[in-house]
């Protein structure tokens, strides 16, 4: 096989595989509770530790739907219908975009909760314009709690939702808060409501480690988790003695898992080649049969269970262009 395919071929899956990891990596409790105090002002100046008990459950990591209808699913308990957050992993939901990370936490009062979500990137999308996806996911995390957090017209019974993005590989540290405000046109009527219910986080990572700063605290943590130059005892060594976060042995596992994708990505130097192969591929116009084996690799990546979002991610290709290769693939497959 041509060497290009085949790191083309390595691109996809080793960097599908990193996704995977990185999100099961920030899914653990001592990581969210780190992010929860640095960017939700409910839990700032709160103990880690306490966080961490305020955490309802696992987190869901790429399991929940992000589609309207398929959030949410329905089942009788006792007779009753009780509606749920949509867990199941069947071949009818196979290829949906899937939330990275979502999880109820209950708030400083131990009773009222709110619905956490975060996402991953690798970086800033070239396709479209990444907080507009941000939106449409916050609005989801709201409008799906209809009948399975509050029913009819109980609308005081929202809760509070928060999208956390972490961002990698961008130009500069940066993290924002984006929410709703109030602006009087006319007059000053106090309409009744809250405006706080619906947030969205940004938050961009360079390549570089920070170096220890309170202001940079998240991101230096976040930095080190996910960097290909740190090795498994640097980023332990920070984590445990920076940051307090108790190595289990999962834990552990996880971050050498990282590790080993990360060396793996660029001794190969799978990014470059990627980055150039792909791209010179689509400006020459590829082949045929580099086409065919392209598209018989995403077909591969499909059946394996990878979302349509982490193939887009893993080749930069958008839905419509990867739906049009897995059809012809498929049906080279039936011929």
């Amino acid at each position: 096989m041509n060497t290009e395919i085949k790191n083309a071929i390595q691109a996809a899956d080793s960097e599908a595989q990193y996704d995977e990891s990185a999100k099961r990596l920030l899914a653990q409790k001592y990581v969210l509770a780190h992010i929860l105090v640095r960017t939700v002002e409910e839990f700032q100046g709160m103990e880690i530790e306490k966080v961490v008990s305020l955490i309802e459950g696992d987190p869901y990591i790429s399991k929940i739907p992000v589609a309207s209808g398929l959030t949410n699913k329905d089942r009788k308990v006792e007779g009753k219908r009780i509606v749920g957050l949509n867990t199941e992993a069947g071949e009818r939901n196979e290829g949906l975009v899937r939330f990275d990370i979502i999880f109820y936490v209950r708030m400083r009062n131990g009773l009222a909760q709110m619905i956490i979500n975060v996402e991953a990137q690798k970086d800033e999308p070239g396709s479209y314009q990444i907080l507009n996806r941000a939106i449409f996911y916050v609005s989801r995390l709201i409008s799906s709690q209809k009948e399975r957090d509050f029913v009819k017209s109980n609308y005081n019974d929202i809760k509070t939702v928060y999208s956390i993005w972490v961002c990698m590989n961008m130009p500069e540290n940066s993290m924002c808060h984006i929410h709703l405000t109030k602006e009087d046109l006319l007059g000053k009527h106090n309409w009744k409501g809250n405006l706080n219910l619906l947030n969205i986080v940004m938050i961009g990572l360079t390549n570089a480690l920070p170096q220890r700063h309170n202001e940079y605290g998240l991101h230096r943590l976040l930095s080190a988790m996910f960097s290909s130059e740190l090795s498994q005892q640097q980023k332990m060594k920070i984590m445990e003695q920076e940051y307090h976060i108790p190595m289990e042995e999962s834990f552990k596992e996880e971050v050498s898992i990282m590790c080993n994708l990360s060396q793996g990505i660029k001794e190969a130097g799978i990014a470059e080649g990627r980055e150039a192969g792909i791209a010179e591929g689509r400006e020459a116009g590829i082949a045929e049969g580099k086409q065919r084996e392209i598209e018989k690799v995403i077909l591969n990546m499909h059946k394996k269970g990878y979302s349509l979002e982490q193939i887009m991610d893993a080749t930069d290709l958008e839905a419509a262009e990867l739906e049009t290769k897995i059809g012809r693939a498929s049906c080279r497959e039936r011929v």
